[in-house]
């Protein structure tokens, strides 16, 4: 089995499907986790915010945003997005798998859609949302340097943060919050291996964890 076969085989096995799109009492959104492979290596696609937007802006993160009511699903709305965002065509992307949806700190229940696209996009901002476009290998996420954790709590027990540094551009961008944890989850997933700092989730089943704390947060609703 190949890279990529062994990394969607890894992956579907925790996709959740469409267990929460019946939920209506809450505002959703879904993101694009977009993965490509250079080299034999798993990288992840980044967004970074434009900083005229209300929320968030010059962070950095996925592509993705609220659903709209035409949306038939959470991966159309991720799909969507992307498009508006980065002009990557729906028809260049082999969807994996949805993973637990995260209740975000405005209350808005977001859907992580993972998915392949070819190596070869060429990403085209809308600068009204986007200001930049990087790539980082997914293995990153799994590695002490560059990380630190700051007494916050959330999802992931601490609020991690990343600095990368570009090897293509030389721009240093920091990766926290929501978009670090989701990608700690994806690296966890995608290898099947312990980060080397603490998280405070179950590694051999993590998705039970979120499923339990989104349970939790859902019922304070």
């Amino acid at each position: 089995m190949d890279v990529k076969a062994e990394v969607i085989a890894s992956l579907r096995k925790n996709d959740i499907g469409d267990k929460y799109s019946h939920l209506s009492s809450v505002k959703k959104a879904s993101v694009l986790i977009p993965l490509f492979l250079r080299e034999g290596r798993v990288h992840v696609l980044l967004t970074v915010r434009s900083t005229e937007l209300k929320h968030n802006p010059g962070e950095v993160c996925f592509p993705g945003g609220k659903s709209d009511p035409h949306d038939r699903d959470e991966i159309e709305t991720a799909l969507r997005e992307a498009l508006e965002e980065i002009s990557l065509p729906p028809d260049g992307v082999e969807v994996v798998c949805r993973l637990c949806p995260v209740l975000n700190a405005r209350g808005i229940l977001v859907t992580p859609v993972v998915a392949f696209i070819s190596d070869s996009f060429q990403a085209s901002p809308n600068p009204d949302e986007v200001s930049e476009v990087f790539s980082v290998p997914v293995e990153f996420f799994l590695k002490e340097t560059d990380h630190s954790a700051y007494p916050v709590p959330n999802i992931a027990g601490y609020t991690h943060s990343f600095i990368y540094t570009d090897p293509v551009t030389d721009k240093i961008q920091q990766i926290w919050g929501l978009t670090a944890y989701l990608l700690i989850l994806l690296a966890v997933l995608t290898f099947k291996k312990n980060p080397e700092f603490e998280v405070d989730f179950d590694f051999q089943n993590p998705l039970a964890n979120f499923q339990q704390h989104l349970k939790r947060s859902l019922s304070k609703l």
